[in-house]
C-alpha cells in the first residue's frame, strides 16, 4: 500500500493486555489521532506480532504476569522487547498504584508508569510525548504490514520531479542510475523504483561498494564455495544470487576500480556468472538500480570509471535534488524529524523558533537531509521547551551560520576540456601508446583515435590563423 500526499500519519501500537476497559479506553484515543492499535490478549501472541511487525509503542500490562513488579514482574517480556529494539517506548500500565511500583518498572526499563483505570488526559500526554502527530506532507511512502519501506517527506517541485520519473520507470525492466550529494535520499527512490515495480514482490537486495575490498564485494555479489579461501568454511550465496527476480542496489558504484568494473560488466551483459572457487555457472534475472554521489561523466573522463559500464547501468538516469534546491520542505522536514525523535527527550514540541528557520533556509546543507536529520536532533535533545530552537545550543548555530565556502572554477574546465586534458595527460602516462590509453581510459581504438585527430586539426587551424 502506498500513501498519497494527503494522508495523515499512522503510528502503530501494541496492547499487551486482556483488560477490556483498559484496551477500550486506548483504542478510543488512537481513533482520535489515526494510529492503528492492536491487541495482544497473552504473552505468547504478543511475542508473535513483535516478531511479525514494527511497532512505535507497546503497552504492556503487568497483570498479565503472576510475578510481581518488586521481583521483576514483566522482565522477560520487557527483555525481549529491547534486545530488538532497544529504543523502542514501552509502558507499563499495572492496577497496582504505589510509589514503589512505579521505581520498580522505571528501574526495569519502562518509559511510563500508568495507574489504571488509564483517564482520557493521561493517555493523551504519553501520545503527545511519545507518538507527536505533527503533519506533514508525503509525497510518496510504502508499508510492509505495519513497517515503512520507504517514507519521502516534500512537496517542491523538485523533488516531485524526482518522485514521476521514478513511478515512470518502475513498471520497465530498464537498468537505472540514481545520482545526487550524499544524504539526499537515493537509497528511497530505489525503493520506491522497486516496489512499485512488477518485481515488488521479490528481493530488494543492497550492496555497499564503498564499504567492500575488490575481492570482498566479489564474494559479496557473487558468493563463493567452500575453501575458496581462506576462512571460507562453507558455501556462500551472494547478493545477485539472492536478488534473483528482483531489484539488486549497487550503492555508490563509482567507488569500484576499473579491473572490478570489467568483471561487473560481463556479469551485467550476460546474466551468469560462477561463484568465487567455482565452476557452476548461474544464471540469474535481476534488474540492476545503481547509485553514485560523484559527477559519473568526469569520473569516466578521467579514466577512473569504464565508459562501457557507465552506459549499461545507466539506462535510465535520475537525478536526486540536494536540499539547498528545495528549501521550502524545510518545515515539512523538521516536523518529520520532530515526530520521529522528540520522544528521546520525552518532550513535546509544539512549534519551531523563527530565527531556526531564517537560519536553515540561508545554510547551504552539504551533508542534505541526513545532516538535517541529525540536526534536528540535536535540537530535540539538548534544546529545553516546548518550542524548537538553536538558542541553548550555541556551538550548532555558528557553525550552521559558517559563511558558505567558494568553489572557484577554472575558466577552462568545460566538459570537452575536462575530456581533452584526461585523454593528453593518459597519452602521456602511457607514452604516447593509444591502445593502452583507450584501455585505461574504458573506450574504444577508434573513439580515441577520433578524438585525437579533431585536437589535432583544431591545433593546425589555430597555427594557420
Amino acid at each position: 500500500m502506498t500513501r498519497t500526499v494527503s494522508d495523515n500519519i499512522s503510528y502503530n501500537v501494541l496492547i499487551i493486555d486482556n483488560d477490556q476497559n483498559t484496551v477500550r479506553a486506548l483504542l478510543e484515543a488512537f481513533a482520535h489521532r489515526d494510529i492503528r492499535g492492536t491487541v495482544a490478549p497473552n504473552e505468547n501472541k504478543a511475542l508473535d506480532y513483535l516478531r511479525q511487525n514494527y511497532w512505535n509503542m507497546v503497552f504492556v500490562s503487568h497483570e498479565l504476569t503472576a510475578v510481581p513488579t518488586g521481583r521483576n514482574g514483566n522482565g522477560q517480556l520487557l527483555r525481549r522487547i529491547k534486545a530488538d529494539r532497544p529504543e523502542l517506548p514501552v509502558m507499563m500500565t499495572s492496577e497496582l498504584d504505589s510509589a514503589q511500583n512505579a521505581l520498580d518498572a522505571i528501574r526495569a526499563g519502562y518509559a511510563e508508569f500508568l495507574a489504571k483505570p488509564l483517564e482520557p488526559k493521561t493517555i493523551e500526554n504519553i501520545l503527545n510525548i511519545y507518538l507527536p502527530n505533527n503533519k506533514t506532507r508525503t509525497i510518496a511512502a510504502a508499508y510492509d504490514g505495519t513497517k515503512c519501506l520507504y517514507n519521502i517527506i516534500g512537496q517542491s517541485h523538485a523533488l516531485a520531479q524526482a518522485v514521476t520519473l521514478s513511478q515512470k520507470v518502475a513498471p520497465t525492466s530498464a537498468p537505472v542510475l540514481i545520482t545526487g550529494e550524499s544524504g539526499t535520499g537515493k537509497e528511497l527512490i530505489a525503493q520506491l523504483i522497486h516496489n512499485k515495480s512488477q518485481r515488488a514482490n521479490a528481493p530488494f537486495v543492497k550492496v555497499n561498494c564503498a564499504s567492500l575490498s575488490d575481492s570482498l564485494l566479489e564474494s559479496e555479489l557473487f558468493g563463493h564455495e567452500k575453501g575458496a579461501f581462506t576462512g571460507a568454511a562453507g558455501r556462500h550465496t551472494g547478493r545477485f544470487e539472492r536478488a534473483h527476480g528482483g531489484t539488486l542496489l549497487l550503492d555508490e558504484i563509482t567507488e569500484t576500480r576499473p579491473v572490478f568494473q570489467a568483471q561487473l560488466l560481463r556479469v551485467l551483459e550476460q546474466m551468469d556468472f560462477e561463484r568465487v572457487g567455482g565452476s557452476e555457472s548461474i544464471n540469474v534475472n535481476v534488474r540492476v538500480i545503481s547509485t553514485t554521489n560523484k559527477d559519473i561523466l568526469r569520473e569516466v573522463e578521467k579514466g577512473r570509471f569504464r565508459s562501457d559500464l557507465y552506459y549499461r547501468i545507466a539506462g535510465i538516469r535520475l537525478v536526486v535534488p540536494p536540499l539547498r534546491e528545495r528549501k521550502e520542505d524545510l518545515p515539512l522536514l523538521i516536523w518529520h524529524f520532530v515526530n520521529r525523535f522528540s520522544h528521546e527527550a520525552k518532550r513535546k514540541i509544539t512549534s519551531i523558533d523563527p530565527v531556526m528557520l531564517d537560519v536553515f533556509a540561508k545554510y547551504h546543507w552539504p551533508g542534505n537531509i541526513r545532516q538535517l536529520r541529525n540536526v534536528i536532533r540535536t535540537s530535540i535533545i539538548l534544546g529545553s521547551g516546548a518550542t524548537l530552537a538553536l538558542t541553548d545550543i550555541s556551538w550548532l548555530l555558528d557553525e550552521l551560520q559558517q559563511p558558505r565556502p567558494e568553489h572557484k572554477q577554472p575558466a577552462d574546465s568545460t566538459l570537452a576540456q575536462l575530456e581533452e586534458r584526461a585523454i593528453l595527460n593518459t597519452l602521456r602516462h602511457t607514452g604516447g601508446n593509444q591502445t593502452k590509453a583507450a584501455k585505461v581510459l574504458g573506450i574504444s581504438d577508434r573513439t580515441l583515435r577520433d578524438k585525437i585527430k579533431r585536437y589535432r586539426s583544431r591545433e593546425e587551424m589555430q597555427l594557420t590563423a
